[in-house]
């Protein structure tokens, strides 16, 4: 049973049974707990601890958990009404509208309901986390003179010398800087590079938090269609010609969602078209540690040979270990680099000391290389589990790139975009979570799609309930359209 299930059952069980005890009375003991309803003690934990946040019980250290006091009652909810007026002040005709649609990025960070198999996690399941190396260098690193201590605002210089390392090329620490996570630091770089109201070419499909944070800087989004090799060098100049847009955001390596690695051939001739317009190129290499294990040689980064200051790369330690260890890093050369700098600074101030010390106790051990090894070997046997049952269950669903890094696939539906809904609907009531297409493009899709992560699951066994799940969803929506007259 996964843990997530086991809170929730607990927890349902401990709310009806509040009424035996008093305001104030105690709670059985944790131990008892785990005794009667044959739960490991972190469920336990978990599940008072939920009961503590709904304001039921309060826990007191060294001596258990109780009964609350009668709650007080909430008092009348305020008018908020005139929020709607002030926020649609930005809509005025020479403004870009800020409203941001975040749907796209919850789906694959909202856990589904118990007993949902979770084919939408854009994360590690909790089984392929590093969690006990994480704890072990966490505790070192508080261990560590200065660790809770203000750091640099740049990041700590070991941590921007070991990204710089990582990335290659001529980079060196100096054109490092350490941000909360890979998302943090595409928001920066997004709104160092452009002004509200100016266009951003974008991969398409491509990654929604990406095409989220461009919209709540008040960019526009500007689709560049791709193929099987990456994004076309054709469309991408002519685009550049045509907007005169300053800003391209790509994913060379395993992108987000098709999986595609862009082709050798493209990729001198992609910074050459930015170069010749005055525009960035922002590398998102979010995938380069979810390799397989059956993955051949790895193209180095865009950023590696780029002398003119060309790419802003971004890169994150979050996908590769927990989505919980925010740390990541910008890489620039030039004067871009002061601006991001100063966006960072102003945000955020800085990265916590604790957190960039733990990422450094992490990366140095040898857990890490340990983790790595494994994380290929589980992510390339489950991406072959899925892609063989997709075929053999799902054949209506063309699966036009079987990816050799990265956590999930990109199904292409049958028929019409608008089916695309209806079967995320349709496999929800079957019992699995799947990622809708729409939120992938920043224009009307080509057609319908549903992305599929392997990564987010707990392995093969879940995989092929999911794909079956999957299947009587399929059937059901087959049913209903024979079903209607005509």
């Amino acid at each position: 049973m996964h843990e997530r299930s086991s809170v929730f059952e607990l927890v349902t069980s401990l709310r009806a049974e509040l009424d035996r005890y008093s305001p104030g009375g105690k709670l059985p003991s944790s131990r008892a707990l785990v005794e009667r309803f044959k739960v490991s003690p972190v469920t336990v934990s978990r599940a008072v601890a939920q009961l503590a946040a709904e304001g039921l019980v309060v826990t007191r250290p060294g001596s258990g958990a109780f009964r609350a006091g009668t709650r007080a009652v909430a008092p009348a909810p305020g008018d908020t009404s005139w929020q709607e007026v002030s926020l649609s002040g930005d809509a005025g005709p020479e403004v870009v509208p800020r409203t941001v649609d975040a749907s796209g990025v919850l789906v694959t960070l909202a856990a589904p309901p118990p007993g949902v198999i979770e084919f939408n996690g854009g994360y590690l399941h909790p089984g392929l986390q590093p969690e006990r190396a994480l704890a072990a260098a966490l505790a070192r690193a508080g261990r560590r003179p200065g660790a809770w201590g203000r750091p640099p605002t740049d990041g700590l210089a070991e941590l921007r010398a070991w990204f710089a390392r990582e990335i290659g090329g001529t980079l060196a620490e100096s054109d490092v800087l350490i941000t909360a996570g890979g998302q943090s630091a595409l928001a920066t770089a997004l709104r160092a590079l452009a002004p509200p109201g100016a266009p951003v070419l974008v991969e398409s499909p491509t990654y929604p938090g990406m095409l989220a944070a461009a919209r709540a800087t008040g960019l526009r989004p500007v689709p560049v269609p791709m193929d099987a090799d990456g994004v076309r060098p054709d469309l991408l100049e002519a685009a550049f010609r045509t907007t005169g847009a300053k800003v391209f955001v790509c994913q060379p390596l395993f992108q987000n969602p098709t999986g595609v690695i862009l082709a050798p051939e493209r990729r001198e001739r992609i910074v050459r078209a930015a170069r010749r317009a005055g525009a960035f190129v922002v590398e998102d290499d979010f995938a380069r540690r979810l390799v397989h294990a059956d993955t051949g040689p790895l193209p180095e980064p865009l950023a590696a040979h780029d002398p003119d200051g060309v790419v802003v790369h971004v890169r994150s330690l979050t996908k590769i270990t927990s989505p919980s260890l925010r740390v990541g890093a910008l890489a620039a050369r030039g004067p871009v680099l002061e601006r991001l700098r100063a966006i960072q600074v102003v945000d955020s101030f800085f990265v916590p000391r604790p957190v960039q010390e733990a990422a450094l106790e992490l990366v140095g051990s040898p857990a890490w290389e340990r983790h790595l090894r494994t994380v290929a070997a589980e992510l390339g046997s489950r991406r072959t589990e899925m892609t063989g049952a997709v075929r053999a269950r799902l054949p209506e669903l063309a699966l036009p790139h079987v990816p050799s890094g990265g956590g999930s696939i990109w199904l292409r539906l049958p028929g019409p975009a608008a089916g695309e809904s209806s079967l995320v609907s349709a496999a929800l009531r079957a019992g699995v979570a799947v990622a809708p297409g729409r939120p992938y493009h920043c224009a009307e899709p080509p057609a319908g799609h549903v992305r599929l992560s392997f990564a987010a699951v707990s392995g093969p066994a879940e995989i092929t309930e999911g794909v079956r799940r999957l299947r009587i969803a399929v059937d059901e929506l087959r049913t209903q359209r024979d079903s209607l007259p005509g």
